[in-house]
């Protein structure tokens, strides 16, 4: 009997795994999952997680002005997502002008643009698999530009992890001793446009802010230490993305949605952790 059930658990993994596009979905799984919860963490610590959605909707027209045009899908939503991010730093610079506030604009702007776009040039259906997102569709050159995505994405965080540790918790202190919090700031923006780009092809545009903050928020709850957060939002990102990938396999559902709903669980299990870490201390 135990046989049996082990050997169920065992074909549940292979059988998908017979398929080639199994084994590229899953390694864009990999790829997204890293590189949204290592960008996450910063969005989560720095309470930018609208930023996620906006940036996530912005990308649209971008998306409709490449395909009118014949260019790269990922190129046109590269562009929008820069300058989406590049235009919030800039608004927000101004006295009068809150952080949410510029977002708040720039991202009904962008994402009304984009579906004027749509309208005129009637490439809805054409754009679907963007904006509700196709894993299963990935293909190696989309592989490769999330990988390049991730590399760039991992090895800036990477090199200027205390910088934008200090201008996270303390950004006053951080202009003080010499640094550009600013700049920082400004970087810190284009990174999660990029990391917003890289997750569209995997979950789509409108799924991709849940993977950006779920993970993160998660690893918040069991962990203050910044590092020790990044590593475990990674897991359980990674984790996620894996396991809804299978589970849309085996039940035959959205991929996307499945993935953003096994986020949504680790969550509230990371909510029921700290709830019985509270009781015990």
């Amino acid at each position: 009997m135990a046989g049996g059930s082990r050997e169920r658990a065992l074909n549940w993994f292979l059988e998908p795994m017979r398929y080639s596009f199994m084994h590229t979905a899953l390694a864009a799984a990999v790829l997204v999952g890293l590189t949204c919860a290592l960008a996450g963490t910063y969005v989560v610590l720095r309470r930018m997680a609208f930023i996620g959605d906006a940036l996530s909707h912005a990308v649209l027209p971008g998306l409709v002005v490449a395909y009118l045009a014949g260019w790269s899908l990922m190129s046109g939503a590269v562009v929008a997502a820069v300058a989406t991010a590049v235009g919030i730093g800039w608004a927000s610079q101004r006295e009068r002008v809150r952080e949410d506030s510029a977002i708040g604009i720039l991202y009904t702007g962008m994402f009304a643009l984009g579906i004027v776009l749509m309208n005129r040039g009637q490439s809805y259906r054409n754009l679907s698999h963007m904006l509700f997102g196709d894993i299963l569709g990935v293909t190696t050159g989309d592989l490769l530009v999330l990988l390049a995505v991730a590399v760039i994405v991992g090895g800036v965080l990477l090199a200027l992890h205390k910088e934008l540790e200090l201008t996270s918790f303390d950004p006053q202190h951080a202009e003080v001793i010499g640094l550009r919090a600013g700049r920082l700031r400004y970087l810190l923006l284009i990174l999660l446009a990029l990391t917003v780009v890289a997750g569209v092809q995997a979950v789509g545009v409108v799924l991709t802010c849940a993977l950006l903050v779920t993970p993160a928020a998660a690893a918040a709850l069991l962990t203050e230490r910044l590092k020790t957060m990044m590593a475990l939002a990674a897991v359980l990102a990674v984790g996620a993305c894996v396991a809804g990938l299978f589970a849309s396999y085996q039940f035959r559902l959205s991929s996307g949605a499945t993935i953003v709903l096994a986020c949504v669980a680790l969550f509230l299990l990371a909510r029921l952790v700290r709830a019985w870490q509270r009781r015990t201390t």
